[in-house]
């Protein structure tokens, strides 16, 4: 019977390992796919602003090509901002999407039971803000009742807006999984193949 369980338990933890793991797939995946079509409208886009540059050179004379020039670098700086603006908007709705799901709190469970099995990491702490912990708690404390003998805590603060953190040694270490810093992550996974791509259309 104790081997059992033991299998149970060990079949649960692999279980919301993996949906996590195919979440954040999904996330990426998703965000992929749409940095792609940015990158082909992109495209486009720059062809055409490249055809009309050079029309309009040919009947400029050579005194007005400096401000061409100049006027060609100011609207690939402003696409570029706005291709960047555009793809973190898309990249923000996903993460809200997850973080609104009922993947959130296996997500959350599973990056504890991770961190709780790391030998360097005491003293573990989920951090919430007060809505979504309101909303968890219940689900989180039947998960990880076991973990929380161990000195794992739950704790309410309400400087960020969605997402979690982890604090692991008495607060020596902090963990951003945030909203925020989720986006911020993916947008600038997936920025630097927006600017390879905005570089080549010079």
């Amino acid at each position: 019977m104790e081997i059992q369980l033991k299998e149970l338990i060990d079949q649960i933890k692999k279980d919301g390992v993996e949906a996590a793991e195919t979440e954040a797939q999904a996330i990426l995946k998703a965000a992929n796919d749409e940095a792609e079509k940015i990158i082909l409208r992109a495209r486009a886009e720059a062809e055409r602003i490249l055809q009309e540059a050079k029309k309009e050179n040919e009947r400029m004379t050579k005194s007005s090509e400096d401000a061409i020039r100049q006027a060609g670098r100011n609207l690939l700086i402003s696409f570029r901002e706005s291709v960047t603006r555009e793809l973190k908007a898309i990249v923000g709705e996903n993460v809200t999407a997850v973080y609104s799901s009922d993947a959130f709190a296996r997500l959350i469970i599973s990056i504890v039971e991770s961190w709780a099995n790391r030998p360097d990491a005491e003293d573990i702490a989920v951090i919430l803000n007060t809505q979504d912990l309101n909303k968890l708690e219940e689900t989180l404390l039947a998960a990880l009742k076991e973990k929380m003998l161990t000195g794992i805590t739950l704790k309410a603060n309400d400087n960020f807006d969605g997402g979690f953190r982890i604090a692991v040694n008495n607060g020596s270490a902090y963990y951003d999984y945030s909203a925020e810093a989720v986006v911020d992550m993916l947008s600038n996974y997936l920025s630097p193949k927006v600017t390879e791509f905005l570089k080549e259309a010079k």
